[in-house]
């Protein structure tokens, strides 16, 4: 069976407070928005206290080209990749001849060749190394590259897949684009990158620290959704699309699709003893909370991550799990319940277990 071996995570230099986050946005909407301050009561609203960016935050105050901000994703996306994918395989102690499959995932930028093989060579892997890009899955691209990376393991056995996820949301912030869902994503997102090794159970037990098996994982497309998250591809880069819908549609579909799932394998959302969820924002954690009548101390982890970093897409997921691992540790016998939601619109789930 899969096993988790080990997870890490790295983010860029700028650190930013959320206070000052609000008065970069005042002083770039300020003068085209009337009203601004009851608009940026959004940034008060969103739980989080620190972010990381790629850039400065000066950075933001001028508009800048698709090709430019793109460069400059191209550029860090190799770096934080790099470092998250070194401290996951030293973790897991494990050399880079040692790795069969490199899987990257990212919705924030685009490269050919793409990251993977770059990484490859960074990373120093061997050149029949297989690898696997993966892109468009936005905040649900962490729990879906987590799936082909068991899936692999499951028909190889005897080979490690290292997953690399890299997300640089702040560079796609469109600097002219004056609507509140601009706003949001300002008052949301941050940038970071996860690394994750998956291990086929005939290689699983060479580890000195046993993680969490992957029991089994679960791929959901709600229909007549495709208008609730994504990309706009215009001429400046990606404008976000973001529906007042998703956390109705989390609310009121959740329990459903978690009750679904867990009855395969004989178990209901009351018996997982570990819940550890995407932090897509305050009201996407309230909607978890709501579907399944948890306590806020269940989801403590999620919102310590979106406190601290806020919400980097595919790799947020990651910085949860690890903050879980440290600080619990599943047991022998325990399950834990993983879950994302993403464009499409759609969701990822994952059973693993102790």
């Amino acid at each position: 069976m899969p096993s988790i071996v080990s997870v890490a995570t790295a983010v860029p230099p700028h650190q930013v407070t959320q206070q000052t986050a609000r008065e970069y946005a005042r002083q770039v909407f300020g003068p085209d928005i009337k009203e601004i301050d009851r608009y940026l009561t959004i940034f008060d609203n969103a739980q989080i206290d620190t972010r990381y960016l790629s850039e400065p935050p000066e950075w933001f105050t001028q508009p800048h080209s698709f090709g430019e901000a793109n460069d400059l994703f191209i550029d860090m996306a190799c770096k934080l990749g790099e470092e998250a994918a070194r401290r996951c395989m030293e973790r897991a102690q494990v050399t880079p001849d040692q790795i069969d499959h490199i899987i990257f995932v990212s919705t924030t930028g685009l490269a050919a060749p793409s990251i993977d093989a770059r990484l490859m060579t960074l990373l120093n892997l061997g050149p029949h190394t297989r690898r696997t890009p993966i892109w468009g899955l936005g905040c649900a691209g962490g729990l879906g590259g987590l799936a082909r990376a068991q899936e692999y393991v499951r028909a190889f056995p005897t080979h490690r897949v290292l997953l690399v996820t890299v997300e640089l949301c702040t560079l796609t912030i469109q600097h002219n684009d004056r609507s509140k869902r601009n706003l949001v994503a300002l008052s949301l997102f941050g940038d970071g990158a996860a690394a994750v090794l998956v291990a086929g159970d005939q290689v699983a037990d060479q580890r000195t620290q046993p993680g969490p098996r992957i029991i089994d994982m679960q791929s959901t497309l709600f229909p007549d959704s495709l208008d609730l998250m994504g990309w706009d591809i215009v001429d400046a880069g990606f404008r976000v699309i973001f529906g007042t819908r998703i956390p109705s549609v989390v609310t009121h579909h959740y329990r459903d699709l978690a009750t679904q799932f867990l009855a395969l394998h004989q178990l209901t959302p009351e018996s997982i003893d570990h819940h550890i969820y995407h932090p897509g924002g305050a009201k996407v954690l309230q909607a978890y909370e709501s579907s399944l009548d948890l306590p806020p101390e269940a989801l403590a982890d999620s919102r310590a991550v979106l406190r601290e970093y806020g919400n980097m897409s595919s790799a947020t997921i990651f910085f949860v799990l690890e903050r879980f691992l440290k600080n619990a540790a599943i047991q022998p016998g325990e399950t834990g319940l993983l879950c994302v939601f993403g464009p499409g619109f759609s969701a990822e789930l994952a059973l693993i277990e102790g």
